[in-house]
């Protein structure tokens, strides 16, 4: 199979072409600074700077999105955030109904899209909020959606591997005894081990009747100071901090929402459609995967 990949230089990108490569598949990355990642990936991978009239493509997995949380959200930041995301996602989506070629478009978003729903589960059918964060999510699925072929939208929630993304940020600090709950802790984290991350794009790629929206979120989502307590626990180091929410706020402004917000995501979708997930406890996840 002939894949597109936008963002597949970053943290899940760099992981799923990795599995790609091993099944055999063809892979080309849509970059704008190619030259800065040539050296770390094989010399099967092919880099575009631009879609060409002339590019053809089977599947496109689109991942690309300037980081939500490295910086302050200002309004020339939000402006970033936009464009990085709805500005590609709509050139990919123009190159697929022009070619007629591409046979599933995999396209990332964010559970962050549910807002703060409480101790309420969340599944697909939940309605989304209208907070800045849902805006963007909404604008760059509605982006997706637009495109004539099979589509798979992700609604990804915190991805965890050691080797990079959030569960990396906190290894530091744990390691040191300075973990914590953060607020009241007792807000839902929904997360997805990087594996099964990966797993699931393959999963959607090859299931011909998947579309529409995906939950990508382990199955059993813990709150915040139960994710603190295990792994804390997991690296045999205290975690009986706390950073009050009122700090959290003053440091980070809105983007302390992303930390505070309590969001119980269920990936019914994925369920149903028959993919199983290899960490669906995250006990199980930081013993086996992290700390074996």
């Amino acid at each position: 199979m002939n894949i597109l990949i936008t963002g597949g230089t970053g943290f899940v990108g760099r992981a799923l072409i990795q599995k790609l490569i091993e099944q055999g598949e063809q892979v080309t990355i849509l970059s704008r600074t190619p030259q800065n990642f040539t050296a770390c990936f094989p010399k099967t991978i092919r880099f575009l700077t631009a879609l060409s009239p002339t590019d053809t493509f089977d599947a496109v997995i689109n991942l690309a999105g300037e980081p939500i949380f490295n910086r302050a959200w200002t309004e020339k930041q939000k402006n970033i955030l936009f464009r990085s995301r709805i500005n590609l996602t709509n050139q990919l989506v123009e190159k697929i109904n022009l070619t007629k070629q591409t046979g599933v478009l995999i396209s990332a978003s964010a559970t962050r899209i549910y807002g703060d729903y409480g101790n309420a589960p969340i599944t697909e059918q939940s309605p989304v909020r209208q907070h800045f964060v849902a805006k963007l999510c909404r604008e760059w699925e509605q982006a997706a959606l637009r495109a004539k072929t099979r589509v798979c939208v992700m609604r990804i929630g915190m991805v965890l591997d050691k080797s990079g993304g959030a569960l990396n940020k906190m290894l530091p600090i744990y390691q040191r005894g300075l973990g914590g709950r953060l607020g009241a802790g007792t807000q839902y984290w929904s997360w997805i081990a990087l594996k099964d991350m990966v797993n699931g794009i393959l999963f959607l790629l090859d299931n011909s009747n998947a579309q529409g929206i995906f939950n990508f979120s382990a199955p059993t989502p813990v709150m915040n100071q139960e994710f603190n307590r295990q792994l804390g626990r997991a690296l045999h180091k205290p975690s009986c901090l706390h950073v009050p929410a009122s700090l959290l706020k003053f440091i980070l402004g809105e983007r302390a929402s992303i930390l505070l917000d309590s969001q119980k995501v269920y990936p019914i979708a994925l369920l149903k459609h028959g993919f199983i997930f290899q960490f669906p406890v995250l006990e199980n996840y930081l013993q086996k995967d992290l700390i074996g």
